[in-house]
Protein backbone atom coordinates (compact mmCIF):
# COMPACT_ATOMS: atom_id res chain seq x y z
CA UNK A 1 0.00 0.00 0.00
CA UNK A 2 1.11 3.54 -0.79
CA UNK A 3 0.23 6.92 0.66
CA UNK A 4 -1.70 7.83 -2.48
CA UNK A 5 -4.03 4.86 -1.90
CA UNK A 6 -5.61 6.74 1.01
CA UNK A 7 -6.33 10.10 -0.57
CA UNK A 8 -9.82 11.35 -1.31
CA UNK A 9 -11.48 14.71 -1.94
CA UNK A 10 -13.69 16.31 0.68
CA UNK A 11 -15.46 19.69 0.41
CA UNK A 12 -14.58 22.08 3.24
CA UNK A 13 -18.28 22.48 4.05
CA UNK A 14 -18.43 18.84 5.24
CA UNK A 15 -15.72 19.35 7.89
CA UNK A 16 -17.64 19.77 11.14
CA UNK A 17 -16.69 23.00 12.90
CA UNK A 18 -18.96 22.46 15.91
CA UNK A 19 -20.33 19.39 17.71
CA UNK A 20 -24.00 18.44 17.27
CA UNK A 21 -26.41 20.10 19.69
CA UNK A 22 -26.50 16.98 21.86
CA UNK A 23 -24.20 14.00 22.22
CA UNK A 24 -25.63 11.07 20.31
CA UNK A 25 -27.34 13.22 17.67
CA UNK A 26 -24.82 12.27 14.97
CA UNK A 27 -25.46 10.06 11.98
CA UNK A 28 -23.77 6.67 11.84
CA UNK A 29 -22.77 4.70 8.76
CA UNK A 30 -22.70 0.95 9.41
CA UNK A 31 -20.38 -1.25 7.34
CA UNK A 32 -20.89 -5.02 7.51
CA UNK A 33 -17.79 -6.89 6.35
CA UNK A 34 -19.69 -10.18 6.14
CA UNK A 35 -22.22 -9.22 3.49
CA UNK A 36 -20.66 -6.01 2.14
CA UNK A 37 -23.68 -3.90 3.08
CA UNK A 38 -23.62 -0.22 4.01
CA UNK A 39 -26.48 1.25 6.06
CA UNK A 40 -27.30 4.82 7.06
CA UNK A 41 -28.30 5.01 10.71
CA UNK A 42 -28.31 7.40 13.66
CA UNK A 43 -25.76 6.99 16.42
CA UNK A 44 -28.48 6.14 18.94
CA UNK A 45 -29.13 3.03 16.82
CA UNK A 46 -25.85 1.57 18.07
CA UNK A 47 -27.90 -0.34 20.66
CA UNK A 48 -29.25 -2.50 17.85
CA UNK A 49 -25.75 -3.64 16.92
CA UNK A 50 -24.58 -4.65 20.41
CA UNK A 51 -25.39 -7.96 22.07
CA UNK A 52 -25.42 -9.28 25.59
CA UNK A 53 -21.92 -10.54 26.39
CA UNK A 54 -20.13 -8.01 24.19
CA UNK A 55 -17.51 -5.65 25.60
CA UNK A 56 -17.14 -2.00 24.64
CA UNK A 57 -13.52 -0.87 25.12
CA UNK A 58 -13.14 2.90 25.59
CA UNK A 59 -10.26 5.31 26.04
CA UNK A 60 -10.42 7.15 29.36
CA UNK A 61 -7.82 9.82 28.49
CA UNK A 62 -8.69 13.41 29.31
CA UNK A 63 -7.75 16.37 27.12
CA UNK A 64 -6.07 19.27 28.91
CA UNK A 65 -5.82 22.91 27.68
CA UNK A 66 -2.43 22.47 26.04
CA UNK A 67 -2.25 25.73 24.03
CA UNK A 68 -0.57 28.61 25.84
CA UNK A 69 0.12 32.13 24.59
CA UNK A 70 3.30 33.66 25.96
CA UNK A 71 5.89 36.35 25.30
CA UNK A 72 9.65 36.22 24.91
CA UNK A 73 11.80 37.78 27.59
CA UNK A 74 13.22 41.22 26.60
CA UNK A 75 11.49 41.45 23.19
CA UNK A 76 7.91 40.72 24.33
CA UNK A 77 7.34 38.93 20.99
CA UNK A 78 4.26 36.68 21.10
CA UNK A 79 4.91 32.92 21.12
CA UNK A 80 2.45 30.03 21.11
CA UNK A 81 3.53 27.14 23.34
CA UNK A 82 1.82 23.82 22.69
CA UNK A 83 2.41 21.35 25.53
CA UNK A 84 2.99 17.82 24.25
CA UNK A 85 4.13 15.69 27.18
CA UNK A 86 5.83 15.97 30.55
CA UNK A 87 9.28 14.35 30.45
CA UNK A 88 9.87 14.76 34.18
CA UNK A 89 8.56 17.11 36.83
CA UNK A 90 8.27 20.62 35.33
CA UNK A 91 10.19 19.56 32.19
CA UNK A 92 8.02 19.45 29.06
CA UNK A 93 8.36 18.65 25.39
CA UNK A 94 6.53 21.40 23.50
CA UNK A 95 5.97 22.90 20.06
CA UNK A 96 6.51 26.62 19.70
CA UNK A 97 5.31 29.03 17.03
CA UNK A 98 7.11 30.82 15.43
CA UNK A 99 9.78 28.19 16.05
CA UNK A 100 12.60 30.06 14.30
CA UNK A 101 12.52 32.81 16.92
CA UNK A 102 12.70 30.54 19.96
CA UNK A 103 16.18 29.32 20.84
CA UNK A 104 17.85 27.47 23.69
CA UNK A 105 18.33 29.89 26.56
CA UNK A 106 15.26 32.00 25.80
CA UNK A 107 12.77 32.62 28.59
CA UNK A 108 9.06 32.64 27.84
CA UNK A 109 6.44 34.22 30.11
CA UNK A 110 2.81 33.06 30.23
CA UNK A 111 0.83 35.63 32.15
CA UNK A 112 2.36 36.50 35.49
CA UNK A 113 2.26 32.98 36.86
CA UNK A 114 4.38 30.84 34.56
CA UNK A 115 7.89 31.17 33.15
CA UNK A 116 9.52 28.65 30.86
CA UNK A 117 13.22 28.36 30.05
CA UNK A 118 14.10 26.68 26.74
CA UNK A 119 16.75 24.08 27.59
CA UNK A 120 16.94 21.93 24.44
CA UNK A 121 15.69 21.24 20.91
CA UNK A 122 13.97 18.02 19.84
CA UNK A 123 14.61 15.92 16.74
CA UNK A 124 11.10 16.67 15.47
CA UNK A 125 11.58 20.44 15.62
CA UNK A 126 10.08 21.05 19.04
CA UNK A 127 11.63 22.40 22.21
CA UNK A 128 12.20 21.19 25.75
CA UNK A 129 11.13 23.76 28.34
CA UNK A 130 11.62 23.82 32.10
CA UNK A 131 8.77 25.64 33.80
CA UNK A 132 8.98 27.76 36.95
CA UNK A 133 5.88 28.82 38.85
CA UNK A 134 4.26 29.26 42.24
CA UNK A 135 1.24 27.13 43.04
CA UNK A 136 -0.34 24.14 41.31
CA UNK A 137 0.83 23.58 37.71
CA UNK A 138 -2.39 21.95 36.48
CA UNK A 139 -4.52 24.72 37.96
CA UNK A 140 -2.34 27.35 36.28
CA UNK A 141 -2.62 25.55 32.91
CA UNK A 142 -6.38 25.22 33.31
CA UNK A 143 -6.56 28.98 33.91
CA UNK A 144 -4.19 30.12 31.17
CA UNK A 145 -4.47 27.41 28.50
CA UNK A 146 -6.85 26.93 25.59
CA UNK A 147 -8.55 23.75 24.35
CA UNK A 148 -6.23 22.26 21.68
CA UNK A 149 -8.70 22.03 18.83
CA UNK A 150 -7.35 20.27 15.74
CA UNK A 151 -6.09 22.41 12.85
CA UNK A 152 -9.07 21.69 10.57
CA UNK A 153 -11.43 23.45 12.99
CA UNK A 154 -11.05 26.99 11.71
CA UNK A 155 -11.96 28.98 14.79
CA UNK A 156 -10.73 29.77 18.25
CA UNK A 157 -11.89 27.53 21.12
CA UNK A 158 -15.19 28.49 22.72
CA UNK A 159 -16.91 27.56 25.96
CA UNK A 160 -18.74 24.67 24.28
CA UNK A 161 -15.41 22.98 23.51
CA UNK A 162 -14.44 22.68 27.18
CA UNK A 163 -17.19 20.11 27.57
CA UNK A 164 -17.74 18.68 24.10
CA UNK A 165 -14.09 18.14 23.09
CA UNK A 166 -13.98 15.69 25.97
CA UNK A 167 -15.62 12.28 26.23
CA UNK A 168 -17.80 11.24 29.16
CA UNK A 169 -15.29 8.44 29.83
CA UNK A 170 -12.37 10.85 30.39
CA UNK A 171 -10.82 10.52 33.84
CA UNK A 172 -7.04 10.66 33.36
CA UNK A 173 -5.49 13.92 32.23
CA UNK A 174 -2.82 13.84 29.55
CA UNK A 175 -4.13 14.04 25.96
CA UNK A 176 -3.71 16.91 23.52
CA UNK A 177 -6.40 15.52 21.21
CA UNK A 178 -9.69 13.81 21.99
CA UNK A 179 -10.42 10.15 21.15
CA UNK A 180 -13.25 11.34 18.94
CA UNK A 181 -15.26 8.13 18.54
CA UNK A 182 -16.14 8.38 22.22
CA UNK A 183 -17.53 11.91 21.87
CA UNK A 184 -20.85 10.50 20.60
CA UNK A 185 -21.77 8.78 23.87
CA UNK A 186 -23.90 10.36 26.57
CA UNK A 187 -24.78 8.87 29.95
CA UNK A 188 -28.24 7.82 28.80
CA UNK A 189 -26.87 5.79 25.87
CA UNK A 190 -24.21 4.20 28.09
CA UNK A 191 -26.82 3.21 30.65
CA UNK A 192 -28.91 1.51 27.95
CA UNK A 193 -25.84 -0.30 26.64
CA UNK A 194 -25.00 -1.63 30.11
CA UNK A 195 -28.63 -2.60 30.71
CA UNK A 196 -28.40 -4.75 27.58
CA UNK A 197 -25.63 -6.77 29.23
CA UNK A 198 -22.68 -5.18 27.46
CA UNK A 199 -19.57 -4.65 29.58
CA UNK A 200 -17.51 -1.46 29.35
CA UNK A 201 -13.74 -1.71 29.83
CA UNK A 202 -11.74 1.53 30.08
CA UNK A 203 -8.14 1.63 28.90
CA UNK A 204 -5.80 4.57 28.42
CA UNK A 205 -3.89 6.09 25.54
CA UNK A 206 -2.80 9.71 25.89
CA UNK A 207 -3.36 10.99 22.37
CA UNK A 208 -0.49 13.15 21.13
CA UNK A 209 -0.01 15.51 18.20
CA UNK A 210 1.27 12.58 16.16
CA UNK A 211 -2.42 11.89 15.54
CA UNK A 212 -2.40 14.85 13.14
CA UNK A 213 1.17 14.62 11.88
CA UNK A 214 1.03 14.10 8.11
CA UNK A 215 2.63 11.08 6.48
CA UNK A 216 5.42 12.51 4.31
CA UNK A 217 6.56 9.35 2.50
CA UNK A 218 4.83 7.41 -0.27
CA UNK A 219 6.29 4.16 1.06
CA UNK A 220 4.34 3.55 4.28
CA UNK A 221 7.01 1.22 5.67
CA UNK A 222 9.20 4.29 6.13
CA UNK A 223 6.74 6.25 8.27
CA UNK A 224 7.44 6.44 12.02
CA UNK A 225 4.63 7.06 14.51
CA UNK A 226 5.17 9.23 17.58
CA UNK A 227 5.18 7.28 20.83
CA UNK A 228 2.16 7.66 23.08
CA UNK A 229 1.68 6.52 26.67
CA UNK A 230 -0.83 3.75 27.44
CA UNK A 231 -2.14 1.90 30.49
CA UNK A 232 -4.37 -1.15 30.83
CA UNK A 233 -5.48 -2.15 34.32
CA UNK A 234 -5.83 -5.68 35.66
CA UNK A 235 -9.58 -5.13 35.99
CA UNK A 236 -10.04 -4.08 32.36
CA UNK A 237 -7.77 -6.84 31.06
CA UNK A 238 -9.88 -9.35 32.99
CA UNK A 239 -13.15 -8.04 31.49
CA UNK A 240 -11.75 -8.15 27.96
CA UNK A 241 -10.25 -11.62 28.35
CA UNK A 242 -13.43 -13.03 29.89
CA UNK A 243 -15.43 -11.60 26.97
CA UNK A 244 -13.09 -13.36 24.53
CA UNK A 245 -13.32 -16.65 26.44
CA UNK A 246 -17.12 -16.53 26.56
CA UNK A 247 -17.49 -15.82 22.84
CA UNK A 248 -18.50 -12.17 23.13
CA UNK A 249 -17.33 -9.49 20.75
CA UNK A 250 -14.72 -6.85 21.53
CA UNK A 251 -16.01 -3.53 20.18
CA UNK A 252 -13.22 -0.96 20.05
CA UNK A 253 -14.32 2.65 20.47
CA UNK A 254 -11.78 4.43 18.32
CA UNK A 255 -8.46 3.86 16.63
CA UNK A 256 -6.58 4.67 19.84
CA UNK A 257 -8.18 1.65 21.54
CA UNK A 258 -7.25 -0.61 18.61
CA UNK A 259 -3.61 0.50 18.79
CA UNK A 260 -3.38 -0.32 22.50
CA UNK A 261 -5.08 -3.71 22.13
CA UNK A 262 -2.75 -4.68 19.28
CA UNK A 263 0.25 -3.49 21.31
CA UNK A 264 -0.48 -5.68 24.33
CA UNK A 265 -2.06 -8.77 22.73
CA UNK A 266 -0.45 -12.06 23.72
CA UNK A 267 0.32 -15.05 21.52
CA UNK A 268 -2.96 -16.76 22.51
CA UNK A 269 -5.13 -13.80 21.48
CA UNK A 270 -5.70 -12.41 24.97
CA UNK A 271 -4.38 -9.16 26.42
CA UNK A 272 -2.23 -8.41 29.44
CA UNK A 273 -2.39 -5.60 31.97
CA UNK A 274 0.46 -3.28 31.10
CA UNK A 275 1.72 0.29 30.90
CA UNK A 276 4.26 1.83 28.57
CA UNK A 277 4.74 3.63 25.27
CA UNK A 278 3.53 2.53 21.87
CA UNK A 279 4.44 3.67 18.36
CA UNK A 280 2.26 1.03 16.72
CA UNK A 281 1.50 1.93 13.10
CA UNK A 282 -1.28 -0.12 11.52
CA UNK A 283 -1.99 -0.07 7.79
CA UNK A 284 -3.20 -2.67 5.27
CA UNK A 285 -2.76 -5.55 5.19
CA UNK A 286 -2.96 -6.31 8.91
CA UNK A 287 -4.29 -9.25 10.90
CA UNK A 288 -6.23 -7.89 13.89
CA UNK A 289 -6.10 -10.21 16.88
CA UNK A 290 -8.48 -8.72 19.47
CA UNK A 291 -11.24 -6.39 18.22
CA UNK A 292 -14.26 -7.76 16.34
CA UNK A 293 -15.87 -4.39 15.60
CA UNK A 294 -14.71 -0.79 15.42
CA UNK A 295 -16.57 2.44 16.09
CA UNK A 296 -14.76 5.41 14.61
CA UNK A 297 -15.23 8.79 12.93
CA UNK A 298 -14.52 9.84 9.35
CA UNK A 299 -10.83 10.71 9.15
CA UNK A 300 -8.56 12.99 7.19
CA UNK A 301 -7.30 11.90 3.77
CA UNK A 302 -3.95 10.07 3.83
CA UNK A 303 -3.91 10.03 7.65
CA UNK A 304 -2.63 7.17 9.80
CA UNK A 305 -6.14 6.97 11.30
CA UNK A 306 -7.72 6.32 7.91
CA UNK A 307 -5.03 3.73 7.17
CA UNK A 308 -5.90 1.83 10.36
CA UNK A 309 -9.61 1.94 9.51
CA UNK A 310 -8.86 0.65 6.00
CA UNK A 311 -6.80 -2.16 7.50
CA UNK A 312 -9.75 -3.13 9.71
CA UNK A 313 -12.54 -2.75 7.17
CA UNK A 314 -10.62 -3.53 3.92
CA UNK A 315 -9.42 -0.56 1.92
CA UNK A 316 -11.70 -0.72 -1.13
CA UNK A 317 -14.79 -1.23 1.04
CA UNK A 318 -13.92 1.67 3.36
CA UNK A 319 -12.96 4.07 0.58
CA UNK A 320 -16.20 3.26 -1.25
CA UNK A 321 -18.07 4.12 1.97
CA UNK A 322 -16.13 7.39 2.24
CA UNK A 323 -17.16 8.38 -1.27
CA UNK A 324 -20.77 7.64 -0.32
CA UNK A 325 -20.35 9.73 2.85
CA UNK A 326 -19.21 12.69 0.75
CA UNK A 327 -22.14 12.28 -1.65
CA UNK A 328 -24.60 11.97 1.24
CA UNK A 329 -23.11 14.94 3.08
CA UNK A 330 -21.98 13.23 6.25
CA UNK A 331 -19.99 15.42 8.62
CA UNK A 332 -16.29 14.63 8.87
CA UNK A 333 -13.46 14.58 11.42
CA UNK A 334 -13.48 15.24 15.19
CA UNK A 335 -16.94 16.77 15.60
CA UNK A 336 -18.39 14.78 12.70
CA UNK A 337 -20.47 11.64 12.25
CA UNK A 338 -19.65 8.06 13.19
CA UNK A 339 -18.82 4.88 11.33
CA UNK A 340 -19.39 1.41 12.77
CA UNK A 341 -17.53 -1.48 11.13
CA UNK A 342 -18.86 -4.94 11.98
Amino acid sequence: MKLSDFKYNIPDKLIAQYPPKKRGDSRMMVLDRNDGSVEDKQFKDILNFLNKGDCLVVNETQVFPARLMGTKDKTNAEVEIFLLRELEKNLWEVLVKPARKVRVGNKLHVGNQLTGEVVDNTISGGRVIRFHYDGNFNQIIDKLGKVPLPPYINREPENIDKDRYQSIFSTKRGAVAAPTAALHFDKKIVKKIQHRGVKIAPILLHVGLGTFRPVMVEDLTRHKMDSEYYEVSEASAKIINQTIDHGGRIVAVGTTVIRVLETIVTSDGHIKADAGWTDKFIYPPYDFKVANALLTNFHMPASTLLMLVCAFGERDFVMKAYRKAVRDKYHFFSYGDAMLIL
